[in-house]
């Protein structure tokens, strides 16, 4: 099960079976359509070498630094701060810690600044009483980059963190933007999904019997085998925050076509990567965004940027050095 915003409130699905992997081009995209079978990634053989060629070269990434600042309404937030050069800013979908990156920052922080933020509520940030809301948690990006100072920045969001950077750019613009990094979540494409007639049966149980419901949250974001220590640390920090500030998160007051429009908006170069449930709606941003790199990730649960690791680095290492606006 994967957990996502439509609609202003919680949407779940489970992935469809295993397809041909399709990749989209219009005009600034790479990808055409693959077969299955044909290797692990979309990309043209020769991009996806060089690629991987340059996260294998020789160089020992940066040491890893645990750094803190305080957003204009007071609260401390914690962020992991790897490498120099030009940045990316890596944000965590729901309730997850900044260190679920730790496949990126090892792998980017060699060429690139790696941040990945813990926000509000997350990771070993505070536990505030309130701002566990879209405008909020877009200030506290916007605060973060004010701290980090400098020029352009490529922003990365996971599930919710997908809507946390929509949300910082329809208050900022794209103007500190040299890209967009939208990973597996809705973006507003597409037809709506019919209105819930019923509560949340994720929400009663995140009340009743929270420890277990998250746990089960955490192992079903996986296709791949993961260490029991990895999901119990992963499970227990996502149950830092309140559990009503927990679901105040997954109930964003905003229209989807909210999140379209914000998209839309955005005149810097887009890679959207998802798995097969968000397929429409990946065709739809290729097909509507000026500047898209599309991918889907056929073999990948929701984290699909630990699942495969290898492929999503060398996608974000092609979008970082040939795509993104710097500027």
């Amino acid at each position: 099960m994967t957990v996502g915003q439509d609609s202003g409130r919680l949407t779940t699905a489970v992935p469809p079976g295993q397809a041909p992997s399709i990749g989209f081009q219009r005009p600034f995209g790479l990808w055409r359509g693959g077969l299955e079978g044909q290797g692990p990634s979309n990309l043209p053989r020769r991009a996806l070498l060089a690629a991987f060629a340059t996260l294998a070269a020789p160089r020992v990434h940066a040491a890893e630094a645990a750094r803190w600042f305080t957003t204009t309404d007071g609260v401390r937030l914690r962020y992991l701060d790897a490498g120099t050069g030009r940045t990316v800013v890596f944000i965590p979908g729901w309730c997850m810690p900044s260190w679920i990156f730790q496949p990126q920052i090892q792998a980017l922080s060699r060429r690139y600044r790696v941040i990945s933020l813990d926000p509000r509520g997350q990771g070993e940030s505070e536990v505030p009483r309130r701002g566990y809301d879209p405008t909020r948690r877009g200030q506290d990006i916007r605060d973060l980059l004010t701290h980090l100072g400098g020029g352009r920045v490529v922003l990365a969001g996971w599930s919710l963190g997908v809507l946390d950077v929509l949300s910082y750019t329809d208050m900022a613009g794209d103007g500190r933007v040299a890209g967009l990094v939208l990973i597996d979540n809705s973006v507003g494409e597409g037809r709506a999904p019919p209105p819930r007639s019923t509560p949340s049966r994720f929400f009663i149980n995140l009340r009743q019997r929270r420890d277990a419901t998250v746990r089960g949250f955490v192992q079903s974001m996986y296709k791949t085998p993961q260490d029991a220590a990895y999901l119990d640390g992963i499970s227990r920090q996502a149950q830092r925050m309140p559990v009503e500030a927990s679901i105040q998160l997954l109930s964003y007051p905003r229209p989807r076509e909210f999140w379209k429009q914000s998209l839309y908006a955005v005149r810097r170069p887009v890679y959207y990567a998802v798995t097969p449930r968000l397929r429409s709606q990946a065709e739809a941003v290729a097909q509507n965004h000026p500047q898209p790199m599309v991918e889907i990730f056929d073999d990948a649960g929701h984290a699909l940027f630990v699942d495969n690791a290898a492929r999503f680095n060398a996608s974000m290492e092609l979008f970082l050095s040939q795509k993104a606006a710097w500027g």
